[in-house]
């Protein structure tokens, strides 16, 4: 007879995303007021180089999201002052919005240094009003997309709960 333990919970802790969103909605709110209000007069203002270190953070969180500054923030910090969450929560719908977010202000980078007017206020605009709706009301766009692409049978489906 051999004794096994159940297999620990696997999921992420659904306030960690949150967390994460609030801090990225005030940077990207940042950036987008950098490059409404065209500080620096090149390519490569303030608002560019926050966008750029925001990509980078979004790349972290595709990557690694166990080690992105966010979440590490939120292990060490927040989570132990919180109760433990009731639930998990599958960490692959967050971790692809990052993937969305990151795409998002790619294009806006891009096509910002290819000379496009504004291109990058509506990029990180764009991904604000999505981190907003996270951060705040617990909305995930990214997350909503991936379960529609998975409904699609873009993405393999996950185990199914018994």
């Amino acid at each position: 007879m051999t004794d096994t333990a159940p297999a620990a919970p696997r999921g992420i802790d659904p306030r960690a995303p949150r967390f994460a969103a609030w801090i990225t909605s005030a940077l990207l709110l940042v950036a987008t007021f950098l490059g409404l209000i065209g500080i620096g007069g090149s390519r490569f203002d303030p608002a560019f180089v926050l966008t750029v270190v925001i990509a980078l953070l979004f790349l972290w969180g595709v990557v690694s999201p166990t080690t992105s500054p966010w979440s590490v923030l939120f292990r060490r910090v927040v989570r132990p002052r919180l109760a433990p969450p009731t639930d998990l929560e599958d960490p692959r719908p967050p971790r692809f919005a990052q993937g969305v977010g990151l795409f998002v202000v790619g294009v806006g980078l891009l096509l910002h240094v290819l000379g496009v007017p504004l291109a990058l206020p509506i990029a990180t605009a764009m991904a604000f009003v999505a981190a907003f709706l996270n951060a705040a009301f617990g909305f995930c766009l990214g997350c909503e997309l991936y379960l529609l692409l998975q409904r699609a049978g873009v993405f393999g489906r996950g185990p199914r709960a018994a």
